[in-house]
């Protein structure tokens, strides 16, 4: 891409947009078009047609999308399924219309069957159950990455998929209503040392296996992706570790400070016994992670305590 390009950046305020931008930054590019929902709203078809007539990007990377948790994707499977088909739809077509040179469609590993062979690899794709908590929110987004194949296939557009696994950093949604696990055992912990508690409930049994990247890391790969890749087969990034909520649980403890017990709600669903992504497709690409899961950690809960103020604390 010239440094000189029109970017735009879909879902610049959440937290895989905002660290998209920053990674574009970084590497020197200069014309980075970005809306919020007040300005434009990707549900409306007409609207994403009028910004892309007016805007011309000759880019983009499609990280907008209604996210959240298992209790918010069980609570909430309509919002889940019609925001996101609309979203995809809307972008996409339009990148079409308008003669985007190339997009990057941001999926998410919760595309793959429930009981997957580990670590997953990107042909598992649709062959197997969906994890019912959060099914209609996984059938969105393969609907996302079948637009893009199918746009190559027809239009010969150069559309890119890419399946990161679990994220987490600053911009990160820590309401504990929406929030994935990572940011809502931040909060929880936080909370609790706040208050002088004497233990913390964590839904499940703390057994799932799970892998988490530093969004940093995910902008990174996704910017080296786009200037380098161009084939329509999806691509996982993440770390290929694992690592059980237990461990989780007991490795944000240390680094928040609290001092309490952490007691499993075993009543609560668990999700996916194990999910951890296969990455070694990226590897032979020539991109790894590079930000190791302590210091991930670290970073995002000081960015938490300087973006959550007292007045939010407990709310």
């Amino acid at each position: 891409m010239d440094k000189q390009a029109k970017i735009y950046v879909a879902g610049h305020r959440g937290l895989v947009g905002a660290a998209i931008i920053k990674a574009l930054q970084k590497a020197g590019y200069v014309n980075i078009l970005t809306a919020g929902h007040e300005e434009l709203d990707l549900i409306n078809q007409e609207a994403v047609a009028n910004f892309f007539d007016r805007e011309k990007p000759e880019y983009v990377f499609l990280a907008a999308a209604k996210v959240g948790g298992i209790l918010a994707n069980s609570l909430y499977p309509a919002d889940f399924i019609y925001q996101n088909l609309m979203i995809e739809a809307n972008v996409i077509q339009q990148a079409y219309l308008k003669g985007v040179r190339k997009l990057l469609f941001l999926g998410s590993s919760c595309i793959y069957p429930k009981l997957a062979e580990q670590p997953i690899k990107e042909d598992a794709l649709l062959t197997g159950i969906l994890e019912s908590t959060n099914e209609a929110y996984a059938i969105a987004k393969i609907c996302g990455i079948k637009l893009c194949q199918a746009y190559n296939q027809q239009h010969k557009t150069k559309y890119i998929s890419v399946m990161p696994t679990n994220l987490y950093g600053p911009n990160d949604n820590f309401d504990l209503e929406s929030s994935h696990v990572l940011p809502a055992l931040i909060r929880k912990l936080h909370e609790g040392k706040e208050h002088k508690a004497k233990q913390v409930t964590v839904w499940g049994t703390g057994n799932p296996v799970r892998e988490f990247l530093y969004v940093d890391d995910l902008a990174d790969a996704c910017l080296y992706l786009m200037e380098n890749y161009e084939q329509s087969k999806i691509v996982n990034i993440g770390t290929g570790i694992g690592i059980t909520i237990h461990e989780l649980a007991k490795k944000i403890r240390d680094v928040v400070g609290f001092e309490g017990n952490i007691i499993f709600d075993t009543t609560k669903p668990d999700g996916t016994p194990v999910k951890i992504n296969d990455v070694a497709y990226l590897a032979c690409l020539g991109w790894r992670a590079s930000t190791d899961l302590d210091m991930g950690l670290r970073q995002t809960y000081q960015w938490y305590c300087e973006n959550y103020p007292s007045s939010n604390k407990g709310r």
